[in-house]
This record gives structure tokens, C-alpha cells and sequence, in this order.
């Protein structure tokens, strides 16, 4: 018999890739937002009793970093509470966990990659609502497999990729921050290297947490760069300082994740982030 997966945030940019990867391994039920309101406990505790899955993988959250300071309770919400409900359940059916994280948890001010087991700080609601999520699951005691991850990308969906492509089109200049350093990972990438993961049934109660992103470094500003040189486009394009475009979410100013543990003891890395960009191809993006 083959596996059953729950899968949530489908119309999100890791699900939606996801929904393709894990067809491999059995049978998926793809929710969206209105399919499964993660901000419903009842309704989560349903889907999770009528499906019966064996394998219950979330990568929906609040993603908006800058909303989440104003809507801080529908943040939780989303990334912890849903987070403990969808681990008590697992158990309960006897399913394993998949949850994605993010860099966001850590303050910033490391000069070396975060490890698994370095102090959390969180310096905005969006941070602070993951790493409850992050908490909830630990808790809970479930079988499981939660992934850090960062910068994240793809040809569809809102984010950096398609942001900086539209208003170059658009003929404007753009200013974008230097001094925020990370790793960009495109979500096909992360989705093919999450379900090896899975096949190999490397879910544990103890540490379940794994970083997982592309590999190398940029600023926000030299991922623009590159983008538009993928792109072949010519845009007036100035680094900045973070404290020149102030936001109402502080983020971390350094965010690089040590990616070791997973492929050490899941055999997953991820490629380098200007090779994963190539491969999108920026060209071809709309």
C-alpha cells in the first residue's frame, strides 16, 4: 500500500512544486487556502481524521513579513498553532510530519552559517510566529521532519524572482539592499531534495530540524544583479543599505544556513544558487 499525503499550501510556491515531487511516492491530496483554513482548528482536525494520511506535509504559512507585524495573532495562527494541531492529529492517525522553517528564526548577527542547534532569536512577528511552529512540533513529540530553508523562489508565485523582473520591465530604476546577506533556493530544488528525504523515511522525534537551502551566498542586491544578467535586461540598478529602505519588519542582516547536517544524514544538498537560477531561466519568466 502505497503512502497518503496531506499536503497543505498548495497554491504556495514550495507546495505547488511538491504536489508534482511526491506523486512519485503515493497518493497526494492537495489543499488550498479554502479547501483547509489552517486558521480553523476544527477543520484541521477533521481533514486530518477523514483523510487518514500517512504523511502529513505543510508548507503553508504567513509568509507577508511586513503584514505579520500588524496581524501578529493571524500569523501564530497560521505558523504555530496550525503547526500543533497538525502534529497532534499526525499521531493520532499515525502519520509523520513535514514542516518547512526559515532562516528568519535567527537574529542576524552571526558572522559564521547557523547551525541546527544555534540560539534562536527571532527580531520580527513573522520570525517569532515560525519559531513557535518550530516549538510546537518539538513538542508534540511527532514523527517528523521540519526544513529551514530561505530566500525562497520559483517561475510562479509572489516573490523576488518575479518582483524585480516586473518593474525592470516596467523601464524603472530600482534600489535594492546590499548589506542583507542570504542564500537564495528555488523551490523545485527544495521540493526534489525534501521528497529523497521522505522516501528514505528519515523522520525522528529527537532533532527533526534540518537546514536546507541553495548553496552559496548574495545580498539581495547581487541577486538582483544576476537576475538581470540571466534576464539580458540593462536596469538602473543601485545598492542601498538596509537603513535607506526602512520596512515594519526588521530582518536579519546575515542568514546564512549551514546546510551539512542534511547532507550528511539525509544525503540532500541543494545546487548552487546561480546554477538553480540558470535553470529557471529568467528569460522566460513572466
Amino acid at each position: 500500500m502505497g503512502s497518503r499525503f496531506l499536503l497543505t499550501g498548495v497554491e504556495g510556491q514550495v507546495g505547488w512544486e511538491l504536489q508534482r515531487t511526491l506523486a512519485v511516492l503515493g497518493e497526494v491530496r492537495a489543499l488550498d487556502e479554502k479547501a483547509l483554513d489552517l486558521t480553523n482548528v476544527g477543520a484541521i482536525r477533521e481533514a486530518v481524521r477523514t483523510l487518514r494520511p500517512t504523511h502529513i506535509v505543510n508548507p503553508a504559512a504567513f509568509t507577508a513579513v511586513d503584514k505579520a507585524e500588524g496581524a501578529r495573532d493571524l500569523a501564530f495562527a497560521v505558523n504555530a498553532t496550525a503547526v500543533r494541531v497538525l502534529a497532534e492529529e499526525a499521531q493520532g492517525v499515525g502519520a509523520r510530519v513535514v514542516h518547512f522553517s526559515t532562516d528568519y528564526v535567527f537574529d542576524g548577527t552571526s558572522s559564521t552559517p547557523y547551525r541546527e542547534a544555534d540560539r534562536t532569536g527571532p527580531v520580527s512577528a513573522y520570525g517569532a510566529s515560525k519559531r513557535a511552529g518550530e516549538e510546537a512540533l518539538l513538542e508534540s513529540g511527532a514523527l517528523a521532519l521540519c526544513f529551514r530553508t530561505s530566500w525562497v523562489y520559483a517561475a510562479r508565485g509572489q516573490n523576488f524572482l518575479r518582483t524585480m523582473l516586473r518593474v525592470a520591465r516596467a523601464g524603472d530604476p530600482l534600489r535594492v539592499v546590499n548589506d542583507q546577506i542570504g542564500s537564495p533556493t528555488w523551490a523545485r530544488a527544495l521540493a526534489e531534495a525534501v521528497t529523497v528525504a521522505i522516501a528514505r523515511d528519515a523522520f525522528t522525534r529527537e532533532a527533526p530540524i534540518y537546514h536546507l537551502t541553495g548553496s552559496g551566498s548574495c545580498s539581495w542586491y547581487d541577486f538582483a544583479k544576476r537576475i538581470f544578467e540571466l534576464a539580458g535586461l540593462e536596469v538602473a540598478l543601485t545598492p542601498i543599505p538596509t537603513s535607506a529602505y526602512p520596512t515594519p519588519a526588521k530582518r536579519p542582516a546575515f542568514s546564512l544556513l549551514d546546510c551539512g547536517r542534511a547532507a550528511r544524514e539525509l544525503g540532500v544538498a541543494l545546487p548552487d544558487w546561480e546554477q538553480s537560477l540558470r535553470l529557471v531561466d529568467p528569460t522566460s519568466v513572466v
